[in-house]
């Protein structure tokens, strides 16, 4: 596999973007602590156009991503903590009746932001989740017959503990399939944890600097789109693709949906490590967390190990040379 001689040069606008974009996967290491991959894998989710689970035990550092890499943008954050009283209205806005004008007026949720921290998703019901179908799809919101666009930049970090069952609503297949990118932070190493712990009791510690605007993240999604893939990759894609559907221990494969999202997050792999061209490399490193949560092993297990499943299928197809 040969790489191209002039496909999406990334020196100039291309060049500072995706700078900036590294940079802001490093602004996030100031608020946490041995998690550079979680937060690299949340920017490459952040570019390619896409949205993020994270399924993980509370406090180990969900929330604390999410706020790192919102406070590193100079845009909109909002938070909804689901509840199971939570309402479809409660999350995309209500028409209210003005007395004084007689007429209703509608006023936005929280969904009209620049970057949503959904908190503990599946505590919501599933007439509540499926509110966020829509927006995360197609970038809009319809509310009693209206349909209103969300702003450009619009990205999802929904968080739920994935081993608590007492109260909670799983995704279903279509709501999970919305999302990107699954992954899960797991428990820091014992020497981490202690400058955890020392960060901790120094106020502020955790607090990030905004670096860069709603502007320049647009940009960034638009050069990432320029990242060069060669058609072996795309064939390697697809039979990996293709291992899942006929693999015995699963009853659901990957669908068409998470190939092309793959592809998307590779290109933003390879534009925040300062390449324009996608490797094998990035294919092997994303598709457990862009593939795991896509599959519905015949034996039910935590989706977490999900990734796992996806990895030894993986080493099983041969990597284009």
């Amino acid at each position: 596999m040969n790489r191209p001689q002039s496909v999406a040069n990334p020196q100039g606008q291309g060049q500072n973007m995706s700078n900036a974009a590294r940079a802001l996967v490093q602004n996030m290491g100031k608020a946490l602590v041995g998690q550079s991959r979680s937060a690299k894998l949340a920017v490459v989710a952040l570019i390619a156009g896409g949205h993020v689970l994270l399924e993980d035990v509370p406090g180990v550092g969900k929330t604390l991503l999410a706020k790192s890499l919102s406070n590193s943008i100079k845009g909109n954050f909002k938070r909804i903590q689901c509840t199971p009283d939570l309402l479809p209205s409660d999350v995309s806005g209500v028409n209210v009746y003005d007395q004084k004008e007689g007429v209703f007026k509608f006023v936005p949720g929280p969904i009209f932001t620049n970057i949503l921290l959904v908190d503990e998703i599946n505590r919501a019901t599933p007439r509540t989740q499926s509110s966020l179908l829509e927006a995360m799809e197609e970038g809009q919101v319809t509310s009693d017959g209206t349909t209103r666009q969300l702003p450009p930049l619009f990205f999802v970090i929904a968080t739920q503990n994935p081993i608590e069952h007492h109260g909670t609503f799983p995704l279903p297949e279509a709501q999970l399939d919305r999302f990107m990118i699954s992954m899960s932070l797991g428990y820091p190493q014992s020497d981490m944890e202690g400058e955890i712990i020392k960060k901790s009791l120094q106020e502020g510690s955790f607090a990030v600097d905004s670096i860069l605007s709603v502007d320049d993240v647009i940009a960034a999604k638009q050069a990432a789109k320029k990242i060069f893939v060669h058609d072996a990759l795309v064939n390697y894609i697809v039979q990996i693709v293709q291992a899942t559907r006929k693999n015995p221990s699963i009853l659901l494969g990957v669908s068409p949906r998470g190939s092309g999202l793959l592809v998307r997050a590779a290109q933003a792999l390879a534009f925040v490590d300062g390449r324009d061209f996608v490797t094998p490399d990035d294919i092997k490193v994303l598709a457990p967390c862009v593939f795991g949560h896509r599959v519905v092993p015949k034996v039910k297990t935590n989706r977490v190990s999900h990734g796992e499943l996806i990895e030894k299928i993986v080493e099983t197809i041969p990597v284009p040379a």
